[in-house]
């Protein structure tokens, strides 16, 4: 038994799954326990977020219709999990008939939510961005961008708290978070104008690829009804929406991303949740200093606050100089923010 990766499925009980997914908080106290699943989850990719890919595998298969009785336990194909009895015997069994291809899913698929939520998080901050840049429109690149579906945050509508709305009522996705802390986000009555849309992902997913979308649902946690019900409108919208997804690595392709910015617009870069090595990271400030000694740029960011949420960051170059500031803390699934600018 791999002690390392037991503890890894111990602690995504505790930490992740623990009252947000019953279901996959006990699978994974069970797995962490078990040296078959185990070994069959070690062939995940390395670096990958094991239990959370693991799981989803199995989900994926659920959700492609392959039948069995574990079934009866996700909400997401019309089951249950209410804890009176125990589903781990039956998962075990799941994985055992369908281990091939389990096996052949988690070492070829990544981890690639792409939470429409977070957007609650982002919009605000594409507010304040818009602030530095004199009504000249954004050109919005998404670094590990999934499927691309945050890119479209101006065709959502959002709901902050009772009372605080903004974007579109008329899309199919309207967004609602928390607002946690005494300080509100001004937005403003119309957002700002996109020129262009382009994400970057080692891997990225299309939208009119029904496999590739099932494994954006697979990744969806079976409980979640809500954000299952707003992943599918959000790639419905993405699907009318002009956008541009290259297959690359974030910080490689960074520049040839900027070429594409157009004279009078300005690029705006989101990455908030892809981590990138010690190294990547010193050449992707290098080549931001770069562009911003000579043009303006927004770029927004992630720093991790608690286990739970991130702080959402805005890094701003304008004629030469450089500011930066932290705005938001977000629940890293884009239930809660806590405005932090004035």
């Amino acid at each position: 038994m791999s002690e390392s990766l037991s503890e890894i499925f111990a602690q995504s009980a505790r930490d992740e799954f623990h009252h947000t997914s019953p279901l996959y908080e006990r699978l994974a106290l069970g797995i962490a326990q078990d040296p078959t699943l185990l070994n069959l989850a070690a062939h995940c990719r390395k670096g990958e977020r094991v239990p959370v890919l693991f799981l989803a595998g199995v989900h994926y298969l659920l959700l492609s219709g392959v039948k069995h009785s574990l079934g009866s336990f996700y909400k997401s194909i019309g089951g249950a999990f209410d804890g009176s009895s125990d589903p781990f015997n039956t998962f075990c069994s799941f994985c055992s008939e369908h281990a091939d291809q389990l096996r052949n899913l988690i070492a070829s698929r990544r981890v690639q939510t792409n939470e429409v939520s977070r957007c609650a998080g982002l919009m605000p901050v594409f507010v304040e961005a818009a602030k530095h840049i004199e009504d000249r429109p954004f050109f919005v690149v998404d670094i590990g961008a999934s499927a691309g579906l945050n890119l479209c945050w101006d065709h959502y509508g959002y709901k902050y708290g009772d009372n605080l709305t903004a974007g579109l009522t008329s899309s199919p996705v309207q967004i609602e978070c928390e607002i946690r802390g005494n300080k509100m986000p001004i937005l403003p009555e119309s957002f700002p104008t996109v020129a262009g849309r382009v994400g970057v992902d080692v891997n990225p997913l299309k939208v009119s690829d029904a496999e590739d979308m099932l494994w954006l649902r697979a990744l969806v946690w079976p409980e979640h009804e809500k954000r299952a019900k707003l992943l599918r409108n959000a790639i419905e919208v993405t699907r009318r929406q002009t956008l541009t997804i290259l297959a690359g690595d974030g910080v490689e392709k960074l520049r040839d991303v900027m070429n594409l910015v157009p004279q009078d617009s300005v690029l705006c870069v989101m990455r908030v949740f892809t981590q990138i090595s010690k190294e990547s990271r010193q050449r992707w400030n290098e080549i931001v200093a770069q562009y911003g000694a000579t043009h303006d740029l927004m770029m927004i960011t992630g720093r991790p606050h608690s286990g739970d949420d991130t702080e959402l960051v805005l890094t701003s170059f304008v004629k030469g100089k450089r500011t930066e500031q932290g705005l938001a803390y977000m629940q890293n699934h884009g239930d809660w923010i806590e405005w932090l600018s004035r």
